[in-house]
C-alpha cells in the first residue's frame, strides 16, 4: 500500500475505536498586550493625564516671564497715518535731534522703541488703517527710509488718544509752547474737552501751563510769522505778547509784518522786543504779573513801563468793607503832605 493512501486510511474512524484527539488551533500572530480591565485602563489614564499636568504647568511657569508684557507687531509705515490731533511743526522733522534719530533708527536697521496705533474702523481714502497715538517722528523717520515701523496696537476713543499723545510728549521729546498750545487748542475747538479746566484734570497739566499755551496758539498769525519759527517763542512771552495785542492790535500787526518782510537773520528776543515797542518795554511786560498771597486772598502785582504799578484783586476775595478800608488806605497813602 501506498504511503498516500495508508494516511487516508488512518483518517478513517471504525466503530468501536477511541475519539482522535482535537487538532491544534491555528497559532495566532503575536500582538500589543493591553489591558482590558477596568483598573488597567483607569491607570493608563492616570499615567496621560500625569504627563499633560506636567507639560501644562511647565508652560505656565514660562509664560509667567512675560506677565505685564506688550505684543508688538511690524507694519508698514504706509498704512499708518498721523493722529488728528498731532501738531508737530515741520521743523520738528528738520532739526539736529530729528537727523539724530534717524541716524539711530538707521544703524539698529528700524525702531527699537515702537510706536503705538489704533485700528480704524476701516481703510480710509488713502489705503490707512492705522492712526497714530504716539510716535509721530520714529514713524516718520521709518517711513523715508522705507523700514517696517515696529507698533503697539490698541483700540481707544479721542479722549484716551489725545491724552496719551499728550503725556508722552511731555516725557519724552517735548513740543513747543506753540505746539503745545496748537493741540491744547484744537482740542476745545473740536469739544474733545468742554474747558480748560477740565482739560486740565484730564491730563493732570497745570493749568496756567494750558493758559499760557493757548494765549501762544491764539497770537495772530502775523505775530507768530515774524518770528522765524513758532518753536522759539517762549511760555513767558505770551502774555506780554497777547496784551501788546489788546492794546494796539493795528500797531502790533503793522510791527509784525515789517518784520517778517526783512531779509536778514530774526533773533527771538529781538523780535520780542521789536514787537513789544522797545528793549525797555520789553523788559517791563516780560517780567510778568507777581502774586502776593494766597488763595481768595491772591493779588497780582505787575510793574509796568514808567514806574506804573498795576494790582488785580480777584472777584469777591474783599468785602465790601475790607473794599471800603483799602479805598481809604490807598487815598491816604497818596494825599501830599
Amino acid at each position: 500500500m501506498s504511503k498516500k493512501l495508508a494516511a487516508k486510511a488512518s483518517m478513517i474512524q471504525f466503530p468501536g475505536d477511541p475519539p482522535a484527539p482535537a487538532a491544534a488551533p491555528p497559532a495566532e500572530a503575536p500582538s500589543e498586550v493591553r489591558s482590558r480591565t477596568a483598573p488597567g485602563t483607569m491607570a493608563h489614564f492616570l499615567v496621560a493625564q500625569s504627563a499633560v499636568t506636567g507639560e501644562v504647568e511647565s508652560l505656565r511657569s514660562e509664560l509667567k516671564k512675560f506677565d505685564g508684557a506688550v505684543p508688538t507687531r511690524k507694519l508698514d509705515p504706509k498704512i499708518i497715518r498721523r493722529s488728528r490731533w498731532a501738531n508737530r511743526h515741520a521743523a520738528a522733522f528738520a532739526d539736529q535731534a530729528y537727523e539724530e534719530l534717524k541716524g539711530e533708527i538707521e544703524s539698529s536697521g528700524g525702531n527699537v522703541q515702537p510706536i503705538k496705533v489704533r485700528p480704524l474702523p476701516t481703510p480710509d481714502e488713502q489705503g490707512c488703517e492705522f492712526e497714530i497715538v504716539f510716535g509721530h517722528r520714529r514713524h516718520r523717520v521709518c517711513l523715508e527710509l522705507g523700514y517696517p515701523v515696529l507698533t503697539v496696537i490698541e483700540a481707544m476713543d479721542d479722549q484716551r488718544l489725545f491724552a496719551e499723545m499728550e503725556r508722552e510728549n511731555r516725557t519724552r521729546a517735548s513740543l513747543s509752547p506753540w505746539e503745545q498750545g496748537m493741540m491744547y487748542r484744537r482740542a476745545l475747538d473740536e469739544g474733545l474737552f468742554p474747558s480748560q479746566r477740565r482739560l486740565s484734570d484730564a491730563l493732570g497739566v497745570d493749568l496756567a501751563l494750558v493758559s499760557k499755551s493757548l494765549m501762544v496758539a491764539r497770537l495772530p498769525d502775523a505775530v507768530v510769522d515774524a518770528f522765524e519759527s513758532p518753536l522759539v517763542i517762549q511760555y513767558r512771552w505770551a502774555q506780554p505778547l497777547s496784551e501788546a495785542v489788546q492794546r494796539d492790535p493795528d500797531g502790533m500787526l503793522q510791527r509784525a509784518r515789517a518784520i517778517a518782510a526783512h531779509a536778514g537773520p530774526r533773533p527771538a528776543k529781538a523780535v520780542l522786543e521789536q514787537l513789544l515797542g522797545g528793549p525797555a518795554r520789553a523788559a517791563a511786560l516780560q517780567a510778568g504779573p507777581v502774586q502776593i498771597g494766597e488763595g481768595k486772598l491772591a493779588v497780582l502785582w505787575q510793574a509796568g513801563p514808567k514806574g506804573a504799578v498795576r494790582i488785580d484783586i480777584p472777584a469777591g476775595a474783599l468785602t465790601a468793607k475790607q473794599l471800603a478800608a483799602l479805598q481809604d488806605w490807598f487815598k491816604r497813602a497818596l494825599t501830599p503832605g
